[in-house]
């Protein structure tokens, strides 16, 4: 047990898998694929896409290694679990059939109405003629998913009626349905919930914040910043959470012939008097939640991965810091719409090695010929403050990410607001 771990994704979450697998006693090294800068300075970085499922394997078969963690949806849903297993390599991260609850969303609504777990109503919608009429019965805010994996981008929520005809005829070309879903009113939090048929464990909630501008203004994007714990889930909720959710949830993951070894990532709304409802499954850690949920967790991660890809998830016990963590993610100019890349970054990027309190999350990073740090992409890293209450998380967030210069780029200033 122990030795070498494949981590498959190239982000900020990957990044911070990275870092926490690497702090294990049980861990020498850590290969990521593909990666990005901050991956390349702990790990060994390698060049293959995270949609490459037959080079993925048989990457981690060449190397031997004793566990692979998959950070991203795409490769889940096309069966890499399922390969992995047959080769009789540990994978984290549930085979293409428990995927399926975030590879399709209809798929999840009706798991969910089947067991009872609280979620809002939906309606499938295949015509303009049909959009029309149930735009009309229901409103005025509106909630347009597309049935496939889009990187979080496939969701519109307007109070514009125009807006979400337009987004339904958009899906509807594309996909030939869409789903119109209940608007659920209250306040979002996230669960990541790591399951096998031994048992499951809830890490500390988390709360992200999808829209670009501050007060939550603005378009959708992959997420601008997250902190944990999130107040809003009071020991009662989490118990309801439990109970009503994580429970029945577990309960039919575990029933089929191939249990659900992995992460089950819970979107929730929490109303006012505290009932929660689930917005969404993922079926994979969350970005950026990751960032500030890994650096709570005070025991073993390699254990624990290595564990629930296992399936003996009961033998270990997972501990937490009492503790807060904000990250803050620096975005380049223009996102999220198209961004320029391969600018220079530059500023304080390393935390001095006395310094616990702060991590710079690398996502959209890479290393120019020079050897200079350049960005690739829209979200380009984030930097996360951990410490003793939520405001000094905070403060040493902002502060950091000021010193921290990319031509043009933009953050939130307004992270962990709603618990400040």
């Amino acid at each position: 047990m122990g030795g070498r771990t494949l981590v498959i994704g190239g982000g900020g979450r990957e990044h911070a898998l990275t870092i926490g697998l690497l702090e294990s006693p049980l861990v020498e090294e850590v290969h990521v694929a593909p990666g990005n800068a901050g991956t390349a300075q702990i790990g060994t970085n390698h060049t293959l896409s995270s949609s490459d499922v037959e080079g993925l394997v048989n990457l981690a078969i060449e190397l031997e290694v004793d566990l692979v963690v998959v950070g991203p949806e795409g490769p889940l849903v096309d069966g890499i679990a399922d390969r992995l297993t047959r080769e009789g390599i540990p994978c984290f991260g549930p085979h293409a059939a428990g995927a399926r609850l975030e590879g399709s969303k209809e798929y999840a609504k009706n798991v969910m109405l089947d067991l009872g777990v609280p979620t809002g109503a939906v309606r499938r919608l295949e015509s303009m003629e049909a959009a029309r009429e149930a735009i009309d019965e229901s409103g005025p805010i509106w909630v347009i998913k597309r049935d496939v994996l889009a990187g979080g981008k496939g969701v519109t929520v307007t109070s514009e009626r125009s807006d979400a005809l337009k987004a339904i005829a958009e899906g509807l070309e594309l996909d030939g349905f869409v789903l119109l879903e209940e608007f659920l009113v209250g306040e979002e939090a996230s669960m990541l919930v790591i399951m096998d048929e031994s048992g499951f464990v809830c890490l500390p909630a988390s709360q992200d914040h999808k829209r670009v501008g501050e007060g939550d203004a603005g378009p959708n994007t992959g997420g601008m910043g997250a902190y944990a714990p999130a107040p809003v889930v009071t020991a009662e909720v989490e118990q309801r959470v439990i109970t009503e959710i994580v429970e029945p949830m577990h309960r039919w993951l575990i029933s089929g012939e191939d249990p659900y070894r992995g992460c089950l990532y819970v979107g929730l709304m929490i109303d006012e008097q505290g009932a929660p409802s689930v917005v969404e499954f993922n079926v994979r850690f969350g970005d950026p939640e990751t960032q500030v949920t890994i650096p709570l967790i005070s025991s073993d991660l390699f254990e624990l991965l290595q564990a629930a890809a296992s399936g003996r998830l009961r033998d270990v016990s997972a501990q937490f810091h009492d503790r807060h963590a904000l990250s803050v993610v620096l975005a380049s100019a223009g996102y999220p719409g198209p961004v320029r890349t391969d600018l220079p970054i530059t500023g304080t990027l390393h935390p001095e090695e006395s310094a616990g309190d702060w991590i710079v999350h690398h996502a959209a990073t890479s290393m120019g010929a020079d050897g200079s740090l350049r960005s690739s992409g829209g979200r380009v890293l984030a930097v996360t403050g951990i410490s003793d209450t939520l405001e000094k998380a905070a403060r040493i967030a902002y502060q950091r990410l000021d010193e921290i210069h990319l031509e043009g780029a933009h953050f939130r200033r307004d992270i962990g607001y709603r618990a400040l």
